[in-house]
């Protein structure tokens, strides 16, 4: 079976994969300083629980935080035998290559969300991300990642509030009931909630325009529901895009002969 391995800058989820569905998928917090014997003693434990006996031999990781890779090849090698699939390294092929500037580096994320909503949706896509940073990634008629935007995430924007403002205070994100708040932390929630609303909506419009044909939203990611709600901002959201985005690989670079 294949484990996908997925790390943002704040959660990492981990999938196991048998070739036609996810039999578990879990969710932890990325910590830097986690070794391969952690990463092991807590996934064994989790599929013992859940009482899945899965036999692991491959492995593919996205990451958009360096320093954990190291970590979860050795988990890869150590306790599966076997070489990961590493997003972004030479080694792992793309279904299409991105169209970007030379020399940029795309993140892992980007990519793997541009393959997994053209496995789905087709192309002419606007993929929304609601992570850390909240992502905009544009996938053409072809499958190939062409582009996007990065804003700064919902949670990220509540805490630079909370902490640049001394008498404001810390809130969760929630759809407020009105839009002229009447007290401080109902202003928060509504600037928040319908900034992002407003956020969205305008980035996919200019989207839009400037790619010429058009296109669909997709959006993925904790936050999408509750925007969702603000408005008619996606056409279809896919809670596991990513990870399924990490399967797609997986299998063109199996189909390539590039990982055995």
């Amino acid at each position: 079976m294949l484990l996908c391995i997925d790390t943002g800058n704040t959660n990492t989820v981990f999938a196991i994969w048998d070739g036609g569905e996810f039999v578990a998928t879990w969710r932890a917090s990325t910590e830097h300083l986690r070794t391969a014997d952690q990463y092991y003693v807590w996934l064994s434990t989790l599929m013992k629980l859940d009482g899945i006996e899965a036999d692991i031999t491959e492995v593919i990781i996205s990451s958009t935080v360096p320093q954990v890779v190291f970590n979860l090849r050795v988990l890869a090698d150590r306790y599966f035998n076997c070489r990961p699939l590493v997003v972004g390294k030479p080694e792992c092929a793309l279904p299409q290559a991105a169209r970007v500037d030379e020399g940029t580096t795309v993140g892992p994320d980007r990519l793997v969300n541009a393959a997994g909503a053209y496995d789905r949706f087709g192309g002419d896509l606007i993929v929304v991300d609601f992570g850390t940073a909240t992502t905009f990634d544009v996938v053409a008629a072809d499958g190939a990642y062409v582009g996007g935007v990065i804003a700064p995430g919902v949670n990220l924007s509540l805490q630079a509030l909370h902490e640049a403002a001394a008498a404001l205070p810390h809130v969760d994100v929630t759809k407020p009931q009105k839009v002229i708040g009447t007290n401080t932390v109902e202003c928060m929630q509504s600037g928040v909630f319908w900034g992002y609303v407003g956020l969205v909506r305008g980035i996919c419009d200019q989207i839009r325009a400037e790619y010429g044909r058009p296109m669909r939203v997709v959006s993925t990611g904790g936050l999408a529901p509750l925007f969702q709600q603000g408005d008619a901002l996606f056409d279809v959201f896919d809670e596991f895009l990513t990870i399924h985005g990490l399967t797609v690989i997986h299998k063109y670079n199996k189909d390539q002969g590039n990982h055995e």
